[in-house]
């Protein structure tokens, strides 16, 4: 099984720390080759840098998508996944998805991430899967998702402190959601009352979940278009 991670920020360091993390889950499972956004912001926070990252996961899966039998989206929040499902011919996982989905299989959950812009976004995200009433709580702390992964011992304590909130709140499960947070679940897992969920490994478990059962796409009509990369001009015109 081959797998395409694509991280559509612009962070290489965030891209490395996520595929080291992705390919020891693996193992001798499946192969890894991880890709970072060719454009765009170093690390999402807005809804604009989310926006021109849908753009730059597009572009990645029409450069480096071939031969691949599945495709990780690690990025949580997942910008441009429903876009990437219309082009891709094999499964597309998108991290927060996959995360959100094995939580609210087990209760009530609660998310903890990076970055104040997150909170509404991430709302709104929940709500189009149709998970609202399984949110207990969403938290985000200070430091943008960048920064905790430039420092995570820094974080760690305001990291466990949100989670401790959640399950106050009544989370029965505690997403730690995040390409930059990725392995420090289990840091602070000890520190929590209740499981604590790793986005970047959750991911992973959905990817080898979905590599095995095959996918079936609706097939976009082909579109012309000005100024995009070729690869990604000529996908759309044969999807």
């Amino acid at each position: 099984m081959r797998v395409l991670l694509i991280n559509p920020n612009t962070s290489a360091h965030v891209t490395d720390l996520v595929a080291a993390h992705v390919r020891a889950q693996l193992g001798d499972q499946a192969e890894l080759r991880a890709v970072t956004g060719r454009f765009g912001a170093r690390y999402i926070a807005s809804r604009a840098a989310a926006s021109i990252a849908g753009h730059a996961a597009l572009d990645a899966l029409a450069e480096h998508g071939a031969e691949c039998d599945a495709v990780y989206l690690a990025c949580f929040g997942d910008p441009g996944l429903l876009a990437l499902r219309e082009l891709s011919p094999v499964p597309v996982i998108g991290m927060a998805e996959a995360a959100c989905r094995e939580a609210a299989a087990a209760g009530r959950f609660g998310i903890v991430t990076g970055g104040a812009a997150w909170e509404p976004m991430l709302r709104e995200f929940v709500a189009a899967l149709g998970l609202s009433d399984a949110l207990a709580a969403l938290h985000t702390v200070a430091p943008s998702g960048g920064a905790i992964a430039r420092d995570p011992d820094a974080a760690l304590a305001t990291l466990a402190d949100a989670c401790r909130a959640c399950a106050a709140s009544g989370a029965e499960r505690v997403i730690l959601g995040g390409a930059g947070l990725a392995g420090l679940a289990r840091r602070i897992a000890a520190q929590v009352p209740v499981p604590l969920i790793c986005s970047v490994e959750a991911g992973t478990r959905a990817v080898l979940a979905a590599g095995s059962t095959g996918t079936v796409r609706f097939r976009p009509e082909p579109v012309e278009s000005v100024g995009l990369a070729p690869a990604l001009a000529a996908r759309l015109v044969d999807p």
